[in-house]
């Protein structure tokens, strides 16, 4: 008699393999951009042995991150914070001694910012230094407990009928505006509050104003003897004409300013060297805006001014005096990659730094340096996201002193890869490509472009929420640099020139074209999508391409460049990149011919339109025009609007938002895992 052995070794076999999917790595998902701690503006102290650094995390209940300034310790990793239940803190700074910290926050909620001062000799609380009505926009310390701080001009006080009389005029600045921009100006203040603050600079000309995403405003800087600060002045508060602008000393003890190198325009940034001798400031080589940025150093009593990058051939956007005022560290996007280099005074050849990861900023590179030569930034890998890392000198290698995103990088992640390949005109392109867990390279997948915006930024192997995002869907994520992009030279960057759409269309083209050969990308399942300028190259080639696209994501996309000229913040600015203005010479045809709402006809591809109705940067009016087109021509549209001002959603909860529309939208036409979107399709 055959007798059956019992099934119970199988059944032993459950228990391990639920064991074993219980130590699985997650994947990201809609959760997790959210649970990313924030780590930015690291500081570190004038002897190098400590780091300040804002880290902040997501509070949806409320709707904001929530900031606190942290003290690190280099040498014991140990760290603590300085500030709590403080909401909007930010800019901290150390005072030349180290023995005080400087930073904004405000007074109490719903208050404009203001510079609070704190002992870094653990005695005391912070105590408020300004009491600016319109709050402190930058600031930077001085000799002997002194802080120079810009604030904006009070508006001129209105009584009787003229209460409701709220005319305006309209000048170079957005369609948005409801009342005339007021300059912001100069004044100092001791921190120890003896004597009351003291406004030193006045008059219809400003200091920059900017609204992000953008470099960070030039904050008055003083001369190491404390007699004079430089500083930027700008023609008038109106955003479009913010390129106006020219370098000058302030006396501080008369007001009294001066010009330094004779321009008026294109001038930013600047720092004295070490011994007050110099200036170093950023300016486009050959003061064509289309150029890459290049750091000039000039004479502090006036001068003609010389690049010192022009042969590292880098749009840079960081400079800091190292301490033996021979050198100084420059930054900027280099490759996939950013780059931190010693450029000598002289000009001659930089030394780049190894750095092995990505440090982080936007349009900045976020670092500081000691007097000691021992450095601090943030910075971030495909695979992990920003943590605080110290080096103790330009030589020394980099160190991890975070460890606060552990969790998100324990996670079961898609990797990536950089490529490069032939792009058309003789360039040579490079891009990021973000592989799905678990890849094989034997089988196909729906290929995503995710384009950055700009033009002038570029795609880096640093750490992506979104590429990661929809990597975890199953996707294979290129990101590609294209013409314009700032990370391979002044050719590249330049070549965009009267050329917005057309050039780097070939350009990122030929970088789809590179990963079809390679076997994996299932052609019928192409999708294009991006933000702000990549919402312009997701239009454009949606337009002229029309037959490659299954769908799209166009956020905050620019569709027509008569609208950025007329309508954005920096509208009559744009017509620099055309060669003038539209509506002189025979430009019409050019800003027609460039703009992708010219080819929404023949788009096909179900779109999803994003946009904020405040955006200043691109008008929502674009998205709107965008939205009738596809309707009105049949194609599966949806545009979703989030009632805000700013160019994206920058809240945690609108931003979750976004992402899950982005992933629902993809994921319904790409392969149909998705819920439907409910598109609004034309009768």
């Amino acid at each position: 008699m055959l007798l059956l052995l019992p099934t119970r070794p199988c059944l032993a076999l459950l228990p391990l393999l639920s064991v074993a999917s219980l130590f699985a790595a997650p994947r990201f998902d809609l959760s997790t951009p959210g649970k990313i701690v924030r780590v930015a503006d690291p500081q570190i102290s004038p002897d190098g042995k400590s780091i300040v650094v804002l880290i902040s995390r997501a509070n949806f209940n409320q709707n904001r991150y929530d900031g606190t300034l942290t003290l690190v310790d280099p040498a014991t990793k140990a760290s603590r914070p300085l500030t709590r239940d403080r909401r909007g803190v930010s800019s901290p700074r150390w005072s030349p001694a180290g023995d005080q910290l400087a930073f904004l926050a405000p007074p109490a909620p719903g208050a404009r910012p203001q510079i609070f001062v704190m002992p870094m000799n653990g005695g005391g609380d912070a105590w408020q230094v300004t009491k600016s009505p319109t709050g402190v926009q930058q600031f930077s310390w001085g000799p002997n407990g002194w802080l120079a701080y810009a604030a904006e001009d009070e508006r001129p006080k209105k009584t009787g009928e003229e209460r409701f009389n709220d005319s305006f005029e309209v000048g170079h600045s957005d369609f948005l505006m409801k009342e005339a921009p007021m300059p912001v100006h100069l004044w100092v203040v001791n921190s120890d509050l003896a004597a009351p603050a003291r406004k030193l600079t006045s008059g219809s000309w400003t200091l920059p104003i900017v609204l992000p995403p953008s470099s960070p405003a030039s904050p008055p800087v003083w001369s190491p003897d404390g007699k004079s600060i430089a500083i930027v002045k700008v023609a008038g508060p109106h955003t479009g004409d913010a390129n106006k602008a020219s370098l000058q000393i302030v006396d501080v003890a008369t007001g009294a300013m001066r010009g330094v190198t004779g321009r008026t325009s294109d001038e930013s940034q600047p720092i004295f060297s070490p011994d007050g001798t110099k200036l170093a400031f950023w300016s486009p080589r050959d003061r064509q805006s289309k150029n890459v940025n290049e750091i000039h150093i000039v004479d502090a009593k006036g001068g003609d001014a010389v690049s010192i990058t022009r042969g590292l051939d880098r749009n840079i956007v960081r400079a800091i005096w190292m301490p033996d005022g021979k050198s100084l560290l420059v930054g900027g996007n280099d490759h996939t990659s950013t780059g931190l280099w010693l450029q000598p005074v002289t000009g001659a050849a930089a030394k780049k730094l190894t750095i092995g990861r990505t440090i982080s900023g936007s349009f900045w590179v976020d670092v500081s340096v000691a007097n000691t030569g021992a450095m601090a930034f943030t910075a971030s890998d495909s695979a992990r996201p920003a943590e605080l890392y110290y080096m103790p000198s330009a030589d020394a290698a980099p160190q991890r002193l975070t460890d606060l995103n552990a969790e998100v990088a324990a996670m079961d992640l898609g990797k990536a890869e950089t490529v490069t390949w032939d792009a058309p005109d003789g360039f040579k392109a490079d891009g990021v490509v973000t592989y799905p867990p678990g890849f094989d390279p034997a089988k196909k997948y729906p290929l995503v472009l995710y384009i950055h915006g700009g033009p002038r930024s570029a795609s880096k192997q640093a750490f992506s929420p979104r590429a990661q995002l929809m990597a975890a869907k199953g996707w294979v994520i290129f990101e590609p640099n294209y013409r314009g992009s700032d990370n391979l030279g002044n050719a590249y960057q330049s070549a965009i020139w009267n050329d917005a759409g057309a050039g780097p269309g070939r350009d990122v083209m030929a970088g789809v074209d590179l990963l079809k050969k390679r076997g994996f990308v299932d052609e019928s399942r192409m999708a294009v999508s991006g933000w702000s300028y990549g919402g312009y190259m997701t239009t454009w080639l949606l337009g002229n391409y029309p037959n490659v696209w299954k769908a799209a994501v166009a956020g905050a996309a620019v569709t027509d460049w008569l609208h950025q000229y007329d309508l954005g913040d920096a509208n009559v600015r744009r017509g620099s990149a055309f060669g003038g203005s539209p509506y002189t010479g025979n430009r019409m045809q050019a800003y027609i011919d460039q703009s992708p709402i010219t080819y929404a006809p023949k788009i096909k591809a179900p779109t999803l339109v994003l946009s904020n109705t405040g955006d200043y940067r691109v008008p929502v009016t674009q998205s709107y025009r965008l939205f009738r087109a596809l309707e009105d021509n049949g194609v599966p549209t949806k545009f979703i609007a989030y009632p805000i001002g700013g160019h994206s959603p920058s809240d945690p909860v609108r931003m979750r938002d976004v992402d899950r529309r982005w992933i629902a939208w993809l994921g319904h036409y790409l392969d149909g895992s998705e819920a439907s979107p409910s598109p609004s399709v034309g009768n």
